[in-house]
């Protein structure tokens, strides 16, 4: 079997450090080069994965793949320093799409990149919490989103074969491109998703402020949401009461903007994506 050497760098960091662990479990089929700069992250990999760093020429000399583990704010700095010391055809992998959105990785039109990016695991898996692992990449499966952005099609498949190995294990595997991987992230999980769950955590506190108890409140909206979530997104058959059809009609309109959607306007996502790197 052809062993694909892989550059992973960021792998000290909380990240990085689960990929390098998951990798490990690939080693027939990918040898891994571990960059780190950080004291700490070097020591953590030896200590605990018994992983020693090299530098960044070493990583590089030969590598067909490049992981970048580094946060959205660096990738440009990072692939912007590597770009001189990569061989035509070397495939790039970035975890998230802001950075390759926003048009941050070099113009080497002679690279693939590859873009990929864990949903996490389902609210409805029972692993989540029998592991417990709500992140994904341990023991809950999750599913993944993974996209070409420029490369041969044929590029695909290992990038999509690396990705299953970091995020492992893997329920789904869906390939979209990079505009739909923004408008999940930041445009659906964070801007709406991450906004309305801090939104129902302030409700929780404001009812608890107006004298219900705070265990309680917490057991009630948990609970809630659970058998909500399970009627809105059709994991069970069923419907809600007149009287929470009602509230939910009362409710969006007073805590909604009328033009709220517009937050998955191409400029909207643009902005967004602008802010956070």
């Amino acid at each position: 079997m052809t062993m694909t050497t892989i550059a992973l760098f960021g792998a000290g960091g909380k990240m990085g450090a689960r990929l390098a662990r998951n990798l490990m479990s690939a080693a027939a089929r990918y040898r891994v080069r571990h960059v780190e700069p950080g004291a700490a992250g070097r020591q953590r990999l030896k200590d605990e994965l018994g992983i020693d760093c090299v530098d960044t020429a070493a990583a590089l000399d030969g590598a067909q793949v490049v992981i970048l583990a580094v946060p959205d704010t660096l990738i440009g700095k990072v692939a912007a320093q590597i770009a001189p010391q990569l061989a035509a055809g070397t495939m790039v992998i970035t975890l998230d799409a802001a950075a390759p959105f926003a048009g941050h990785l070099p113009a080497r039109p002679d690279l693939t990149y590859f873009v990929t990016h864990p949903c996490h695991p389902s609210i409805f898996s029972a692993e989540v919490h029998t592991t417990p692992d709500y992140f994904g990449g341990v023991a809950a499966r999750q599913s993944i989103v993974s996209a070409l952005m420029q490369g041969p099609a044929e590029a695909f498949e290992l990038g999509e074969d690396i990705a299953k190995v970091i995020y492992q294990p893997v329920e789904r595997a869906h390939r979209v491109t990079v505009d739909q991987m923004a408008l999940l992230e930041p445009g659906l999980s964070e801007t709406v998703c991450a906004t309305l769950l801090d939104t129902m955590r302030e409700a929780m506190d404001e009812v608890v402020a107006r004298g219900v108890p705070e265990a309680a409140a917490r057991d009630f909206l948990l609970g809630h949401m659970t058998i909500l979530s399970a009627v809105i997104f059709k994991q069970i058959p069923g419907q809600f009461s007149d009287a929470c059809n009602k509230a939910i009609t009362f409710g969006k309109p007073r805590l909604m903007r009328d033009d709220w959607k517009r937050v998955f306007e191409p400029d909207e996502i643009a902005a967004s994506i602008q802010r956070i790197t």
